[in-house]
């Protein structure tokens, strides 16, 4: 009687080639920041020092890559392929799959610099000369900038790869899967394992990021309720504890569903606290420069997209601490992002995707930034006298400062406490999920251990970062880990431009122009035809027996008929044979065949269950036209067929000619 072993409770999915190098490097960051605190900060500045020095263009030409990228691909003839097969339809209908983008765009992040961004470039502009009354107007732009077309083309650029590969191919849903064009079957070995130690590291430390701003904007709203008496790191660890207890529960019990709900409640609950602030804001000051602001976003998109400070000096280190973290900070979302995205849009094609995902959550950021940040502003030059401006330099507070220029204050508090904490808590929760599918090849479900353990990493890195120099540091971290990501994005651009013009290939590839004709009968010879590899001397054969002969039976029937053609031969620069009718001021009449050379390719000749193969190349007869439209293969076609297909170009010439003035059939300057 054989015994079976039970199984272990630390029993792992994890890809081990995936997994120990990324948790080496997590683990080992934390550690150092956790016992060298004052030694990792000085670290962290002097590599966001050098970042900053020499690499700002880097990032600004990678977002900028990304933006024309997808804007290309939206507008090309790419954009009508779909994210899985040709039939397939949408699994979410369209108003679903919007809400579900619309979630998308919702994050802590709308919570911190909601009143903080604006206001921080309006209390200190990039440009310190501009003029007083033009300081609301640039703050409004370049918050549109960080939070707009840019934000979520690096989100699309993940997201389209992941589901173009996964639901068109049927590979993996992982970002490896986004290399296939190049590695072919090597995603699944060194270099894909490479490609998902980047992406696990970049998430990690974009969430971790995430939650840092959480934990401190937190802290501070619990003290303006007075439930704690300050915001220190004592405090931070507490709620980083309770929170995180939350989310871990929620990822290890299946609770997906409820996750979901309260998910739902919280979108809901963020719109109805817009509206507050919008009812019982300056309103007609909020919506004006909403439509004004989104004139002048479009109008400087081009100048914004392309500029790197390089003849303004001064606005470098405003550039660097606003700008290239940002697009650090969206690189490092962009695994979690982009598989979000990529899960709900099978069905959809490229170009709705785009257009969906470039569009509907950004106008949401801009109407949500536009409420908060233009109240904030209309209020510290109207009520505050400056007071607000004054809090720009504490983010963590100004929120919470903010409400008090409103009517229920401590209850604008509560709810905007409890939508930062379910923030987290979903956040958390789903970065888990991400982390743990990215570290174990795309696994749908985890042992729990695993969850937990990924939970108490994410604690302790948040934790430990803010110990050694609080956002500062989650900030560099999130700097340092986006550039090499940033770089396997581009090159997952490169790789679905290259597979998205095998696909448009592929799909627009014809039937061979003889095959058209068959029938049942005779189907042994047809089989023996496609079998039957053409070399040269086949062609040549071909061409002054079958071609020929076709063309000297319509040269006497035409004589027959007054009408009189030729036949030209030619070696050079290829073999070719054709017939001819000369016209005064009408175009030649042509139909030529020329032996064109293919390359066959090494897929072909190496594998082995096709026909027997041994050449570099083969040769096809293929036609040409007097117009010089685009020719077509016509291998199978016999002797009377030729004579066929000569006759339907010369009945669609003469039709041409009928119709009157018709430029491309004029002989020019006749």
């Amino acid at each position: 009687m054989n015994k079976t072993k039970s199984s272990s409770p630390f029993q792992t999915n994890f890809t081990k080639s995936v997994a120990l190098p990324s948790l080496a490097i997590i683990i080992a960051i934390s550690l150092f920041c956790v016992f060298f605190s004052k030694d990792t900060e000085q670290a962290l500045n002097v590599v966001k020092a050098i970042i900053f020095k020499n690499l700002s263009w880097l990032y600004v030409l990678l977002v900028t890559v990304f933006v024309l990228f997808l804007i290309t691909l939206a507008i090309s003839k790419f954009g009508k392929i779909k994210l899985g097969a040709d039939d397939s339809e949408p699994e979410y209908s369209f108003f679903s799959w919007i809400a579900m983008l619309f979630a998308a765009g919702m994050g802590i992040g709308l919570m911190y610099f909601g009143v903080g961004e604006t206001m921080s470039h309006y209390a200190t502009p990039a440009n310190a000369n501009l003029a007083e009354n033009l300081r609301a107007k640039e703050a409004q732009l370049y918050t549109f900038f960080h939070w707009g077309f840019h934000a979520w083309s690096i989100y699309g650029v993940v997201g389209l790869s992941l589901a173009y590969f996964a639901y068109r191919h049927n590979l993996p849903l992982a970002i490896r899967s986004g290399f296939y064009p190049i590695l072919k079957n090597r995603i699944h070995g060194r270099f894909g394992n490479i490609v998902d130690v980047f992406g696990l590291c970049s998430t990690f430390f974009g969430i971790a990021t995430t939650l840092g701003f959480g934990v401190v904007q937190l802290s501070a709203g619990l003290v303006s309720l007075h439930l704690i008496p300050e915001s220190s790191f004592g405090y931070q660890i507490i709620i980083v504890l309770v929170v995180m207890i939350i989310a871990v529960l929620s990822a290890i019990s299946g609770l997906g569903k409820g996750v979901k709900k309260l998910s739902e409640l919280n979108i809901i609950m963020a719109v109805l606290l817009m509206l507050f602030i919008l009812v019982f804001g300056p309103t007609i000051y909020i919506l004006s420069t909403f439509t004004e602001g989104l004139g002048h976003y479009i109008s400087h998109f081009i100048s914004l997209t392309f500029n790197t400070y390089a003849y303004e000096k001064g606005s470098q280190e405003w550039f660097s601490k606003w700008t290239i973290l940002y697009w650090a900070w969206w690189i490092s979302w962009a695994p979690y992002v982009g598989l979000f995205i990529a899960k709900i849009s099978k069905g959809r094609t490229i170009r709705e995707f785009i257009l969906a995902v470039l569009f509907i959550p950004a106008f949401f950021n801009f109407l949500w930034m536009t409420v908060f940040g233009s109240s904030a502003v209309w209020i510290d030059e109207h009520i505050a006298h400056g007071a607000l401006s004054e809090f720009a330099k504490n983010p963590d507070t100004l929120l919470f400062n903010f409400f008090t220029y409103f009517p229920f204050t401590t209850f604008l508090n509560v709810l905007s406490i409890l939508i930062i904490c379910v923030f987290f808590i979903t956040s958390a929760d789903s970065g888990i999920f991400i982390m743990n599918g990215i570290a174990s090849k795309g696994a749908v479900t985890s042992p729990k251990w695993q969850s937990i353990f990924w939970g108490v990493l994410l604690s302790l890195l948040a934790l430990s970062l803010l110990r050694s120099g609080g956002l500062a540091s989650l900030q560099t971290m999130t700097l340092i880990t986006a550039l090499p990501f940033g770089i396997i994005m581009a090159l997952l651009c490169y790789n679905l431009w290259k597979a998205l013009v095998v696909d448009s290939e592929y799909s627009a590839k014809k039937y061979s122009h003889g095959s058209l004709n068959w029938n049942n009968n005779n189907w042994k010879e047809h089989l023996e035809k496609i079998v039957t590899v053409s070399k040269k001397k086949d062609i040549h054969k071909f061409l002054n027996e079958t071609v020929k002969k076709a063309f000297e039976e319509l040269v006497v029937e035409l004589a027959k008929n007054n009408i009189e053609a030729h036949i030209n031969s030619f070696s050079s620069p290829q073999q070719a044979i054709e017939l001819e009718i000369k016209y005064d001021q009408l175009r030649n009449f042509k139909y030529g065949v020329m032996a064109q050379k293919q390359t066959v390719s090494e897929t072909l000749l190496n594998e082995k269950n096709t026909p027997d193969i041994d050449l570099e190349f083969v040769f096809e007869p293929v036609t040409y036209f007097g117009d010089h439209r685009k020719g077509y293969d016509i291998q199978y076609l016999s002797k009377d067929g030729i004579i066929s297909d000569v006759l339907r170009e010369y009945e669609r010439f003469l039709n041409l000619s009928s119709e009157g003035d018709h430029d491309l059939i004029m002989k020019p300057n006749s």
